[in-house]
Order: C-alpha cells, then structure tokens, then sequence
C-alpha cells in the first residue's frame, strides 16, 4: 500500500532471493508451525485458526518433499513463496501466520535451523572420515618413512604416526564444530523487526517447539549478528586447510620421484591427450576447493564489518557463502576418505627412501649426550660426521667403527653401541615419549584415538 509503482524489473530480480535461500524450505516451515501454533496456545490466534495453518503447513512440508508442489519461481524469497503456497491452500486465513513475526527474525531463524542440522551432519562425515584414518593406520604401526621439516628428510617416523596427526586434527574440527553448533542453536525468532513485538508471545515455547537450548536475549542482536555463521565458515576453513594438507601430501606421494602411494582407479582421472597419466584430481580439487571456503569466510566477515545496526538488506547475501562451504564440505570430506581408504602405500619405497638421508643423526648426538657430552658439543661433532659421509659418498649407517670412532674419544669407547642407533628402526624405536613415533608409542596414541571416536 506505500507504492503508486511496481518494482523496476532490473531491481525485482537483484532483490530475489528464492533462487538460493530456496533450500530452506524446510525450515522455513518447521519455524512457521511452532510459530502458528504459538499464537495458538497463546490466544493471538483462535485454536481453530492455529489448526488450519500448522494443517496446511504440514501438508505442503509433505507435497513438497514428494515434488508434488515447487516453489513458485516469481516469489521473492523462500518465506513469500510458502505464504503464497499456503494462502492457496487455506485462504486469507495465511495471511495470520505473519503476525508478531517480521522476516528479519523469521530468516534468522531459518539459517541456524539448517546450520544445526549441517553441523551434525558434517560431525558424522568428518567421524566417517576419522574412522577410515584408524583403520588405515592400524595396518602401518611398523611402516617406516621419512619425516620432513622444510620438505627435507629430518627422521624417520612410522606411517600410523603421520596419519594419526591427520585424525588429530580432524578432532579438533570436530571440536570445534560442536562448540560452534551450541551458539547456534540459540532461537531468534520473536525478536520481530528488530525491536520485539507488542503482542503476548512465548518465545521459550517456540525455542523448545524447534529444539533451541535457550532464546537470544536481545532483540537487535538475535536479527543482526551473524557471527554464529561467520563461526561456521571459520570451522569450514580450518577443516578445508587441513584436507588440503593432506592433499597435498597425497599427491606428491603420488608422484613418481615419491612413489610412496598408489592411488585407486576410482579417483583419479586419466589426461585427454597422454594416455600414461593417472591424475590425482580429488587431492587436487580439495586442495584447489580450500580457496573457495577461505573466500566465503571473508565474504562474510567483509559482508558485516560496517553494518549499522539493525538488519540491512546486505545481509540477504550471508546465505550463499554459507550454502557454497557446507556444499564443498559435503564433497570434499567424503571424496578424500574414499581416496585415503583405497590408497596403496609403498612400504618397501618409504623404507627405501631413508636409506643414506642421514635422518638418524640426531640420534648419534643423543648417544654422545647420554655419555656426557654437552649436547651443543655433540650437535657439531655429528656435523662433521655427515659431512665425512658426504665427501665420502656413503650414508651414516654405512660407517665402520674404524671411521667413527676418528671423531670423538667417546665414539672410541664403544664404536659398535653408537653404530647400533644409526639405523632407522633403532631410530624410531627410542622415541617412545608420549606422543612419539615408537610403534609402542604410536599403539597407544591409536587406542586413545579409538575410544575418543567412539564416546563422540
């Protein structure tokens, strides 16, 4: 009734939004039941009233799972278009569902219904994903490769224990996704435009109604924050840099100077014009989709940094970022757990690969400190060890105890005791510190891994 013109065509379409927040359909409706039947129990509406539209609104929640009703496409947003689908069903009597309710509340709403429902689904795909970790590492307490600092051999570790850093930090996403999901399921609805509403509402009864621990206790910010989202997309980012890793690691592994895994048939790609190559693309497209999820959070962080209170129409663009991380999320996690599951690791290739790295030279400088010597004194007599080797072209676990003992008096004492830490199995089996790299070690880590996977 405030227009004498419709809207400008140009302007009708930059304003709709049901092309995306269409997906929210069923929250939209779920917030729309115990908001009708609110009114209902509260005297705003008649009983009789509140009945026809929860009826009607369960009926179309039904018609439009079974595809047997769509959205309409010409209406502005997905809150319109089920008002328009239920004025259909019910009559004027619709038009009622939108009292002591503004769409600043009623789409918050929305948004942290579905958030919830992610947060839980993703919680159980990211678990999936730490299982198959388990499962993979079980078979590889004994499989010894090199560890890296700078990409530079630095010592041996077991390959259960490197997998299991990738399970460790997946906890923590999961950590913090959990945590992120308790601030999200905080009900907004009642919270009106922005500044309440004068009719006699119970807005613990519709956070009960919908599954909310508590309501938002102020008005403004329940319809103008979204650092509940933006928490989300913070958690999304994480994750995705932490499969990205992974990638990353998968695919020079995968690599021929590598060798160390071989990746399934199933996914990996073959070239268009080389018929030799086996592509590595779900490591690649996890690493490359990073991008994308660090890009929705800064869209979001952007999108909010200079908004006035209240509620401003910028905030019709949260949805999309929020939409786009959850989907990659959803792809990703399950496409890099089938990857990891049907990988073949080289084991042989990975022992190999430390053969003359002089990754255990840290050891025979730990053998010198337990004989005394300042460890700083024995850092540089290892040093000049490794560079013999080098001008001699050998590796340190080739030495004679002639040659090494031409380094230190206490390398002369007992030549063959300091040989016998210079091998990577010795190596790897004196770091049974908690958290260390010993397969007794690491069979520990693997247990508390398990029976934290299962109490979540």
């Amino acid at each position: 009734g405030r227009f004498d013109a419709p809207t400008d065509a140009l302007i009708e379409r930059l304003n709709n939004s049901l092309v995306f927040d269409g997906r929210l359909w069923r929250q939209d409706i779920a917030g729309s039941v115990a908001h009708a039947t609110m009114l209902g129990k509260t005297g705003i509406l008649t009983p009789d009233e509140a009945a026809q539209i929860v009826a009607g609104l369960e009926a179309l929640r039904g018609d439009l799972a079974q595809g047997v009703v769509i959205l309409p496409p010409d209406a502005e947003d997905v809150h319109t278009a089920i008002e328009v689908l239920l004025k259909e069903r019910i009559g004027a009597i619709a038009g009622k569902l939108h009292t002591a309710r503004s769409r600043n509340d009623q789409v918050c709403t929305d948004i942290r219904l579905y958030l919830r429902d992610e947060c839980d689904n993703l919680n159980t795909k990211i678990a999936v994903f730490q299982g198959t970790i388990l499962e993979v590492s079980a078979q590889h307490f004994d499989t010894i490769l090199p560890g890296c600092t700078h990409l530079q051999h630095a010592q041996p570790i077991v390959l259960a224990h490197h997998l299991l850093a990738y399970y460790w930090m997946l906890e923590r996403d999961r950590e913090r996704l959990n945590d992120t999901r308790k601030r999200i399921n905080r009900s907004p609805l009642g919270a009106g435009a922005l500044a309440g509403t004068g009719f006699p509402i119970d807005r613990g009864m519709t956070a009960e109604l919908l599954g909310f621990e508590s309501v938002l206790p102020n008005s403004l910010d329940a319809v103008s924050d979204r650092d509940f989202a933006i928490e989300f997309l913070s958690f999304a980012a994480i994750t995705m840099m932490h499969l990205s890793r992974l990638a990353e690691e998968i695919i020079l592994w995968n690599s021929p100077e590598y060798g160390f895994v071989l990746l399934d048939d199933g996914v990996t790609t073959g070239s268009s014009i080389m018929p030799q190559k086996k592509n590595p693309d779900v490591a690649e497209l996890a690493r490359g989709k990073t991008g994308r999820v660090y890009g929705d959070l800064m869209s979001l962080l952007t999108l909010m940094k200079g908004l006035p209170l209240a509620y401003n129409k910028d905030m019709q663009e949260d949805k999309e970022p929020l939409f786009d991380a959850v989907d990659t999320l959803h792809l990703v996690v399950p496409a890099m757990q089938k990857t990891l599951a049907t990988a073949q690791f080289r084991t042989e290739r990975m022992k190999r690969a430390t053969a003359g790295d002089f990754s255990t030279a840290t050891d025979l400088a730990d053998y010198l400190a337990g004989q005394g010597l300042p460890f700083r004194e024995a850092h540089e007599i290892v040093g000049r060890v490794v560079r013999y080797c080098i001008e001699k072209k050998i590796g340190l676990e080739q030495l004679d105890s002639d040659s090494l003992a031409e380094f230190s008096p206490l390398l002369r004492e007992n030549p063959d005791a300091a040989l016998a830490v210079l091998t990577v199995e010795a190596c790897v089996a004196a770091r049974n510190s908690e958290g260390g790299t010993a397969p007794e070690s690491v069979r520990a880590q693997w247990i508390l891994a398990n029976e934290t996977l299962k109490r979540s």
